[in-house]
């Protein structure tokens, strides 16, 4: 049996917890690219590794994950505009690229120092077999992008699932695993 605090360290996923170091030091599912088809749609909510983010795909088709919250006010860029180059907060207009820029503040004077000072929290993406990948550690240790040979596989021939599990991903790994 597991003490509390065992059990903790092995399931716990946040920014700061070993597990989550680790997971993120490789590339993990973000979404499937189905949700963000559309070039300039709505931003879709992700909810990885204990983060809330949010997915899109602006209106020249490029992709894009970032924080949910704006890191202005905190408003939530699931309502955001999505403009070519990123998204634009509703709440002050800050306009976020997909690498973390802070391209437009409309607020503040047209030479401030704060766009080059803050930026947002952003995470590298690619495309490939049907899902919308991502690497969320640190910048100058990120692996090779790996090529699973499904990943190859034509629109008829592969069938990307996305399933919400209420637990924790040991449990549902377990879960999978267990024969009974």
């Amino acid at each position: 049996m597991l003490t509390s605090e065992d059990n903790k360290r092995l399931t716990q996923v946040g920014p700061e917890t070993p597990l989550g170091k680790f997971f993120r030091r490789y590339w993990i599912p973000a979404a499937v690219l189905e949700e963000i088809r559309q070039p300039g749609g709505a931003p879709v909510r992700v909810g990885l590794l204990g983060e809330k983010l949010v997915a899109f795909r602006d209106p020249d088709g490029k992709p894009g994950l970032m924080k949910e919250h704006c890191p202005h006010r905190g408003a939530s860029l699931a309502y955001g505009r999505n403009e070519s180059g990123g998204l634009r907060c509703l709440y002050h207009g800050w306009k976020m690229g997909q690498d973390g820029s802070i391209g437009e503040m409309p607020a503040e004077p047209a030479d401030t120092k704060m766009k080059v000072v803050l930026k947002h929290t952003a995470y590298p993406v690619r495309e490939a077999g049907g899902i919308l990948w991502t690497y969320m550690g640190p910048a100058d240790e990120m692996p090779p992008f790996p090529r699973f040979p499904w990943m190859d596989r034509p629109d008829g021939q592969l069938l990307v699932v996305k399933m919400y599990q209420d637990c924790n991903y040991l449990q549902g790994l377990e879960g999978d695993l267990d024969p009974a």
